[in-house]
């Protein structure tokens, strides 16, 4: 259920370094088999999940310049987070916010907060 065209989850935006993460089931696994022994899901302190959106990373503050030819408008530059879309994530609930949209439960979580990431492609 990653991000679509049509999918409802389209509306949303992630501030900043925080990701948005459906959390997996308890007996759902990985393709390469990674999984979350039954005590750890029990005590609840690590959960598992698919990364849905990230945000656009840590903002970076850009230098003060007087040069009067230049806008005065400030433009905010990001430096983008090692997350992607469709990453399997272990995280700690302590760090997350779980909420509900559209009748089902998603985990937004800081970037610092994530220990471990499972993709696809190689690093």
């Amino acid at each position: 259920m990653l991000l679509t065209h049509d999918n409802k989850l389209k509306k949303l935006i992630v501030i900043g370094d925080r990701v948005l993460i459906r959390p997996s089931k308890a007996d759902e696994r990985t393709q390469s088999g990674l999984y979350l022994p039954p005590g750890v899901q029990e005590k609840e302190k690590i959960q598992q999940g698919t990364v849905i959106k990230t945000g656009p990373g840590y903002a970076i503050p850009m230098p003060v310049e007087n040069e009067p030819w230049k806008s005065e408008e400030e433009q905010v530059k990001y430096m983008p987070l090692q997350v992607r879309e469709g990453d399997v994530a272990l995280f700690l609930v302590s760090g997350a916010t779980e909420v509900m949209y559209e009748n089902e439960k998603y985990f937004i979580v800081p970037q610092a907060a994530i220990l471990m990431l499972e993709r696809e492609d190689e690093l």
